[in-house]
């Protein structure tokens, strides 16, 4: 079957997926080494994708203290259409700020406000949604109700962007998505199955607590789908879709 510009961005999110989920680095580099020369192939369609694998792998080989490559990498993205200058300001990056070849690559990147405004608000819900995960796995310890929550999500964004490089963060996001979703019901699924045995064999089973469990965590539940609701992207009305340079290295502040 041939490659498309979609069936590669679904390869993407699922390496992504995989790595957030505790993959190997060494299968998701030669995954994402597999998508930029599948992408390359695809022609001017696909340099996004190409620089979606390059940023990925600039990632990888950062964390892993490979500087010349992550720097080589990076400098693939950019030349690709990679402009996610709020992702170039994470901890794991900012060593990298001294060194002239990054900053050379960083000052090469373009964007318009529009498209800034979205980035923040990309890499803020990551962190939202992070902070979400880990206060329902705390919510959930010594439920008693065999009820599953599924952890709710901010829709995404359906602007149009002005620069290719919004898909790229927008792939990011809804991989951060999957992996706290599928990690949170896994979880659950093991406390309800635990909880489910128990209530068969235990003649004290606490059933009266275990409905007031159940109303709790639906309460809880639509108190999370309201917020994660409520923090739908808006766009502000004004916004330029002019290029413009990337705010100065080490300007921004990450969200979180």
């Amino acid at each position: 079957m041939a490659d498309t510009v979609n069936s590669l961005a679904v390869r993407v999110h699922e390496l992504l997926v995989a790595l957030l989920s505790g993959g190997s680095a060494a299968e998701g580099t030669a995954g994402f080494h597999d998508v930029v020369a599948r992408a390359t192939a695809l022609g001017p369609d696909g340099t996004w994708l190409v620089a979606a694998g390059h940023a990925s792998l600039g990632g990888l080989a950062c964390a892993q203290g490979q500087t010349d490559q992550a720097v080589h990498h990076l400098d693939a993205a950019v030349a690709a259409g990679y402009n996610d200058c709020v992702a170039l300001h994470v901890a794991p990056i900012r060593p990298l700020h001294h060194d002239p070849r990054f900053r050379s690559l960083y000052q090469r990147m373009r964007i318009t406000q529009a498209d800034l405004d979205e980035f923040f608000w990309l890499h803020q819900e990551m962190q939202l949604m992070s902070q979400d995960a880990q206060n329902a796995a705390v919510d959930n310890i010594g439920r008693l109700d065999t009820g599953v929550s599924l952890l709710p999500q901010a829709p995404m964004p359906t602007r149009e962007p002005n620069t290719l490089g919004i898909l790229i963060t927008r792939i990011d996001l809804a991989a951060t998505q999957t992996a706290l979703r599928q990690a949170a019901w896994k979880l659950d699924i093991q406390r309800s199955s635990g909880n489910t045995s128990l209530g068969l064999i235990d003649d004290s089973w606490d059933d009266p607590r275990a409905t007031r469990d159940a109303w709790h965590a639906d309460e809880l539940d639509s108190r999370r789908l309201r917020a994660a609701e409520a923090r739908a992207f808006v766009e502000r009305p004004g916004a330029g879709s002019v290029l413009i340079p990337c705010p100065p290295l080490g300007s921004i502040t990450y969200p979180g």
